[in-house]
């Protein structure tokens, strides 16, 4: 569509022919000229460093980049990443919810399991996790008049894997929490208070109306938290969880081959996030569909002074 003549959308000829007669300069933009010389050159300077120094040995990494030893590791640290992000939205989920709750009681109890499980170090809650055993010796469920229904030793209970997910999967649920409270404040109060007035349940007033709204401000950090998520995947190896850096680890270990064992790591890190940040982008523009634009700005523009124009007389 293309744009209107002044004339056509009922501009005085006088002022039409004196806007025709403008000459337009483009803007000088030298900062943008300098700057984006020195990237370039900065840039340029980058590439032949890494690709000139024998140090990097690239044909090494070249040949560990589909090792079997590395794609057990990436298989693994692939399914602590989905598990641990699944359990994290349903907890932050139901953690969040407390922490809108009317209740005072929930609301103290959401607030201080989003306190501690976001200030203690995810690292220190990993350890602890692992070494469960030296304050329980075993888990066991009795219940009156039925006796013991189940024990089982805490070591054999809590091993290094489930200990990983148990840890990160509270640690990260504290930090979804926040996103989803953020979230459901995001959705205007009257929305709820409506639906209340026309005798909707809470639950069903958290389910059909304000999560949903909520879904399109949850979207984006969500999605940052699992890329966050996926790189802190990399602490499991103190608890000797194989995951991909503790894979590559193990290699250098015997072959001295640090460098490209960890550029290894790096490519594959990489690979993993650009695919998810592509994911995150279709589904941000899938739950923003409402925000999309249905003409041309000019157009817009162009009816917005008829309207003043028409006003103005």
């Amino acid at each position: 569509m293309g744009v209107a003549h002044p004339t056509e959308i009922g501009v005085e000829p006088g002022v039409a022919a004196a806007v025709s007669r403008l000459t337009v300069v483009p803007q000088r933009r030298y900062g943008i000229w300098v700057g984006t010389a020195f990237a370039l050159l900065l840039a340029f300077l980058i590439i032949r460093a890494f690709a000139s120094n024998p140090a990097f040995a690239w044909g090494t990494a070249a040949g560990y980049l589909f090792h079997p030893s590395i794609m057990r590791g990436l298989g693994n640290t692939l399914v602590l990443t989905v598990i641990i992000m699944a359990l994290a939205i349903v907890v932050g989920t139901v953690i969040a919810i407390m922490r809108v709750s009317p209740s005072p009681v929930l609301r103290a109890f959401a607030g201080v399991y989003v306190w501690f499980f976001r200030g203690v170090p995810a690292l220190i809650q990993l350890i602890f996790w692992f070494n469960l055993s030296l304050l329980v010796r075993e888990i066991s469920l009795t219940l009156p008049f039925l006796g013991t229904l189940f024990s089982v030793r805490t070591n054999d209970f809590m091993t290094p894997f489930f200990s990983a997910v148990v840890a990160l999967s509270l640690c990260e649920a504290g930090y979804m929490a926040e996103i989803i409270r953020a979230g459901i404040k995001s959705v205007p109060t009257g929305q709820a208070e409506a639906a209340s007035a026309l005798g909707m349940p809470y639950r069903m007033i958290l389910k059909r109306i304000t999560l949903p709204q909520a879904m399109r401000f949850v979207l984006p950090p969500t999605g940052n938290e699992a890329i966050n998520l996926l790189k802190m995947t990399s602490l499991v190896t103190f608890i000797a969880v194989d995951d991909l850096f503790y894979t590559a680890q193990s290699i250098y270990a015997r072959t001295f081959e640090t460098i490209p064992l960890l550029i290894v790591v790096a490519f594959w890190y990489l690979a993993v996030v650009s695919i998810l940040s592509v994911g995150q982008h279709f589904l941000e523009r899938h739950f923003g569909r409402s925000d999309t634009r249905r003409e041309p700005l000019t157009m817009r523009a162009l009816r917005n002074l008829v309207s003043l124009r028409g006003i103005a007389r």
